[in-house]
This record gives structure tokens, C-alpha cells and sequence, in this order.
């Protein structure tokens, strides 16, 4: 990853010295001295409206300013259709100049020689390049040291966190806690010490419940914090020194014997693992559990933050850093982001029009974001104050998310990435009506990617279990913290042998191999 940033920061020293303005970070797109036709086959951000129309003005603008002449063609709706449509187009090598592709794919068209190394268009447009990738998402594409496609963020990712009651540490005279010694002591403290003040034992340190998914099994997303403090975060560890599934792996046992402490010791709510989603979430609105690891919104948006503020004016919830663990591990969880990849042909490359698409989407990233993303201003949108495209005072059947306005936003995938400006509208600022405190999700959702994640790209589609050793998995670790099995180092080695046995083994190697084969590994 280091070489493939040092490469790309070397490419924009170069075409500093060469093109001046690259140095200034230039929003002004490079003309071509002639027309350049662009071919694009576009994932559609709502595949049943239909294309844009003939006359789109972008189509204009971009042929306008860039002397560009855009072709879009939506690509199909089903995921296996647009496989089906690019895997004949590679075959025939007729590929468009620029099209979105899934990563499974796109490794096979590498491997074919049909798409072109995209490393030089990084410094094309800096400003894209800004705005829209990163070292994580160059990586993502890269194989053999060279980038072959330009990755967007897709759904956002990293919207959990750990999250305290911080009006309970200060009745308590506790500091917030760091490490998970501290974190034991804290939650003791939650437990056995009233921080609510009620004079009732009705309170614990830590709330949960099971969560499990393909990304997250065992014991599920809800104790990836503690989990993840002894180094194994998520099902599967994608980095090549460790790689394969963690409950393989001596620090899972280490990892249980702490949660098993927090069982014997009554630190965690008893009913978590009774608890369904929605029972969770009622608990720690009422009070009864002062950490966990929550989504932001299911935290902080109006309408679920306001039975909590009802119920307790003077309490606070605050993010904080994960525990860290004995050997320095600390993460929320495994973090395993989504990306559109875009591809250019080789046959586009070898035509010499890089640059040109280098301009399109750097043009999309700047004047075009805006257009693409919410149609003309004034006549579909206008901005609010903070720059946010809202509907205000515009006829219904002109805004932009209305009828036959949603064809102007189609490309609208090439050009989000879960920037505030996006967000803003899915997550406004509010006052809450009892306590009177200025709440955000966008707020939280960002102090809650800031923290240590595990990187786990590509992580919740690797293979998964059959029912029965899925069924063993689940049930044998909480047969070990519930104390139906004895938790010794002799126990669990017993019980990993025949987790092996009944086909753990082969789903380890399954695993890998797919990683391999999809060069997960990092």
C-alpha cells in the first residue's frame, strides 16, 4: 500500500514540473484540442426510471466545456445480468471506454489484458482524487503494485461505535475508560455502585445482544469491541500474516476468557442474550446499561434519541476510543467498505483517452457535482444556507426527486460519497425538546469513523459455514460463557479440534483460497 501512495504522490510531483497547475490543485479541467468520444456504461441510481433524456444538459455541458461527447448507456439492473453483459463485451473486445464493474470481474478482464492501469489519472484530477480515494480504495484495485480501477465508497461504512454514559462516570468520579482492565473496572463500577442514583440495583456496566453475520459471527457485532482487543475482529482476518477465520486463532480463547469474566462478574446486562434488536434498544433508553456499541443513527436521530431524553434530561452518551487490550489491539469492529469500481479499456487507453475521462470525472467531482447529483439549481434544487441542496419554494413537479426528475440524477453514484454535504438531509441537526441539547447523527457518524477499525474489505462475502458447523460455532461459545463447558485451555483446544473435524478445517481453507483468488489480502 505504501509503494502504490509514494507512486501516485510521485506521479503528481512529476506533472508539477510539467503542467503548473496540477501544483495549485487546478479545478479547471484540461480542453482537448478535438472532440474525444466517451463511451460509458453507468450503474443506474434508480435502475427503474429510465435513462436520462436526449437533451440532458449535461450531455451539453460536458460537450461545451470539455469537448466531450458523452454516449451513457445504463447498465442492467440485476448484478448477474451486468456480468452476463461485460463479460461478452470483453470477449468480443468491445468494451466501453469507462464502465463500472464488480471487483470478481475486473480482476478476470486484468488478467485478459482488457483493462488499462488508471495510477497516472490520479494526479489528472486532483481533485476527484481528493475527494474520492484513498489509500484503502486504490488498494482495493491494485494488483501487482498497479491500479486498474477507480474506486468509490459505496454504502457508508463505519457508523458504529462505542458509546458511554458519561453523566454516570462524573456521579461516579470515574475517567473515561482505555483499556479493558479499565473497562472492567468501569463496569463494575456501573453495576455495583448506583450511577443513576435511584438507590435500586437496576443497573450494568455493559449492554448487548446476539447480532451475528458473515462479517461478524461468534458472538456477533455487539462484543467486536472486546473482541476485537485481543486482535480478533470479525470472522475472518484478512491480513497475510494472520489470515484465515479468527476463531482459530489462541487469542479467540483469550478473548472469550475476558467475556467470560464479564459474565461471572454481572457486568453485563443478563438478559443480553435473551434480547432481540429492538428489546436492546428499549434498555438502554430506560437506563439500564451504561456501554455499548451502537449504530449512529439508531443512537442519535431525532425520533430514537428522544425517549432517552425524555427519560433521563441530564444523561449523556459520549463516543469513545474501543478498549485496548494486553498486546495494544483496539478496534470498534471489523470495517469491511463497499466500493463502485470504474474501469477504463485498454483499447480506450491505447486510443489515448485517458486524459479525457481524467476530465470527466474530474469534472463531476467539481461543477458537475451539484448537476449530477440533484439536476439545474434554481429550477430542481436550491442550496440552504450551509450549502445543502434542499427543495425550498420549488414546484413539486420540478424537484429533482419527483417524476420524470429522477432520470437527471441517474449518474448521481458516480459523484456521492457519503460526504456531509450528502448526509446532511439524512441526519439534521435538531434540539431535543426536554433536555435542550444540540443533537446530530452526521456528528456522531463521523466521531465514530474516526476511531480504529479493523480493515476488512471484502470481508462479508467470503464463504460461509453450512448450518450444522454455523449451529456449532454459535452454540459452543456461549455453552463456554453460560458455564455449560468449563473454559480451560485444554477444553477449548478440544472443542477447536472437533470444530475442525466437523468442517472447520475445510472452511478455513475455502476461505483462504478465496481471498487469495479475490486479492483480499492486505
Amino acid at each position: 500500500m505504501k509503494q502504490t501512495i509514494l507512486k501516485v504522490v510521485a506521479v503528481l510531483l512529476a506533472l508539477a514540473v510539467v503542467f503548473p497547475a496540477f501544483a495549485g490543485g487546478a479545478k479547471e479541467p484540461v480542453k482537448q484540442s478535438g472532440p474525444v468520444t466517451i463511451d460509458l456504461w453507468y450503474g443506474a441510481a434508480v435502475t427503474e426510471a429510465g435513462a436520462p433524456p436526449a437533451d440532458w444538459f449535461v450531455i451539453q455541458e460536458v460537450k461545451e466545456k470539455l469537448n466531450i461527447d458523452l454516449k451513457v448507456t445504463a447498465l442492467p439492473s440485476s448484478p448477474t445480468d451486468q456480468d452476463v453483459k461485460i463479460n461478452a463485451a470483453g470477449a468480443g473486445n468491445s468494451l466501453p471506454d469507462l464502465f463500472m464493474v464488480n471487483r470478481p470481474i475486473l480482476l478476470k478482464l486484468i488478467d485478459q489484458g482488457l483493462v488499462a492501469e488508471v495510477d497516472s489519472m490520479y494526479a489528472m484530477m486532483p481533485e476527484r482524487t481528493k475527494t474520492h480515494y484513498d489509500a484503502a480504495s486504490i488498494q482495493h484495485t491494485t494488483v501487482d503494485g498497479k491500479s486498474y480501477g477507480l474506486a468509490d465508497p459505496g454504502a457508508v461504512s463505519g457508523n458504529e461505535g462505542v458509546l458511554i454514559r458519561k453523566d454516570w462516570l462524573d456521579k461516579l468520579g470515574l475517567s473515561v475508560p482505555k483499556t479493558t482492565d479499565d473497562f472492567m473496572k468501569v463496569m463494575k463500577a456501573f453495576t455495583y455502585n448506583d450511577p443513576d442514583g435511584n438507590g435500586k440495583n437496576d443497573t450494568y456496566g455493559f449492554g448487548a445482544f446476539l447480532e451475528i453475520n458473515a462479517l461478524e459471527g461468534g458472538l456477533g457485532r455487539r462484543l467486536e469491541p472486546i473482541m476485537s482487543a485481543f486482535g480478533v475482529s470479525g470472522t475472518w482476518s484478512m491480513d497475510k500474516k494472520t489470515a484465515g477465520l479468527n476463531v482459530l486463532r489462541p487469542e479467540y480463547f483469550e478473548a472469550l476468557t475476558y467475556v467470560k469474566a464479564m459474565c461471572d462478574e454481572g457486568v453485563i446486562d443478563p438478559n443480553w442474550l435473551a434480547y432481540k434488536k429492538d428489546d436492546f434498544r428499549a434498555a438502554w433508553k430506560q437506563g439500564r446499561f451504561g456501554i455499548m456499541r451502537e449504530q449512529n443513527a439508531a443512537f442519535a436521530a431525532q425520533n430514537n434519541y428522544k425517549p432517552f431524553d425524555d427519560n433521563f434530561p441530564n444523561g449523556e452518551w459520549i463516543v469513545i476510543d474501543p478498549p485496548v487490550g494486553p498486546k495494544g489491539y483496539s478496534a470498534v469492529g471489523p470495517r469491511d467498505q463497499g466500493y463502485r469500481i470504474y474501469a477504463v479499456s485498454q483499447k480506450a487507453a491505447d486510443a489515448g483517452k485517458l486524459p479525457a475521462i481524467a476530465s470527466l470525472l474530474e469534472w463531476m467531482a467539481t461543477d458537475g457535482f451539484y448537476k449530477l447529483g440533484w439536476g439545474v439549481e434554481g429550477v430542481n434544487f436550491v442550496l440552504d444556507a450551509d450549502g445543502i441542496p434542499v427543495v425550498d419554494g420549488i414546484a413539486k413537479e420540478n424537484q429533482w426527486s419527483e417524476g420524470n426528475n429522477i432520470t437527471l440524477t441517474q449518474l448521481r453514484n458516480m459523484v456521492f460519497v457519503n460526504s456531509d454535504i450528502e448526509l446532511a438531509a439524512r441526519y439534521p441537526t435538531y434540539v431535543c425538546s426536554n433536555s435542550g441539547k444540540t443533537m446530530s447523527a452526521l456528528t456522531v457518524l463521523r466521531e465514530m469513523q474516526a476511531k480504529d477499525w479493523v480493515i476488512c474489505t471484502g470481508g462479508g462475502a467470503m464463504p460461509t459455514p453450512n448450518a450444522d458447523l454455523k449451529r456449532f460455532w454459535e452454540q459452543g461459545v456461549l455453552e463456554f460463557l453460560t458455564g455449560k463447558r468449563s473454559l480451560t485451555k485444554a477444553n477449548w483446544d478440544a472443542w477447536v479440534a472437533e470444530f475442525k473435524a466437523m468442517g472447520g478445517e475445510d472452511w478455513n481453507n475455502a476461505g483462504l483460497e478465496y481471498a487469495k483468488a479475490n486479492a483480499l489480502l492486505y
